[in-house]
């Protein structure tokens, strides 16, 4: 039951994105095609569930043992960037038109908080490694319903006539509020 509460709550409740406004780069520049979103989902849920376990392993076998706390988050950062570029090369030979579409925001997932935020909420929680793992593969999948909802109400809009000066980020930014404060509607859930 212990798994559910946590998968459901890092999903809806505790969103990354619409709660706690971790990794909102991503969000707002992948989020204006459906398929791109999709792609960053899948390539920020691998990078976010195999990082999540490498530190906390790193964190009680190595870090808590020789007391040295306090390098967590640079340890962190650098298996982080570690496992973006293995999924760099992994993406640039076996999807190289999804490689391309991610352009600039796939060496950006190394800088995005909400994979370090992760991490370092894993250990701040107390999770256990299953428990761990099962919060950092709803917390993608938080995070890609967000970047699927939000891509696909930009990709409708662009068939709407909407201001000039709306077009693009502003509006993508006023449907992020919208979602957020949608999302507000299952904090009694949990």
């Amino acid at each position: 039951m212990e798994y559910i509460i946590i998968f459901i709550s890092a999903i809806f409740v505790n969103n990354i994105v619409l709660a706690k406004f971790l990794g909102i780069c991503p969000f707002i520049g992948v989020s204006s095609r459906l398929e791109t979103s999709v792609g960053m989902t899948g390539a920020v849920a691998f990078v976010m569930v195999i990082a999540t376990i490498v530190t906390y392993l790193i964190q009680y076998y190595i870090l808590k043992p020789l007391s040295i706390g306090f390098m967590q988050t640079i340890t962190f950062i650098l298996v982080i960037a570690a496992l973006v570029q293995l999924v760099e090369i992994i993406l640039k030979k076996v999807s190289p038109a999804l490689y391309q579409a991610l352009g600039i925001y796939l060496p950006l997932i190394t800088t995005n908080c909400a994979v370090l935020g992760v991490a370092i909420l894993t250990i701040q929680n107390g999770y256990n490694l299953p428990e761990a793992a099962v919060f950092s593969f709803a917390t993608a999948i938080g995070f890609g319903l967000a970047l699927v909802l939000l891509s696909s109400m930009r990709e409708s809009l662009d068939l709407v006539d909407i201001p000039k000066g709306m077009k693009g980020i502003p509006v993508a930014f006023i449907i992020a509020g919208i979602l957020s404060m949608a999302f507000m509607g299952f904090a009694g859930l949990v």
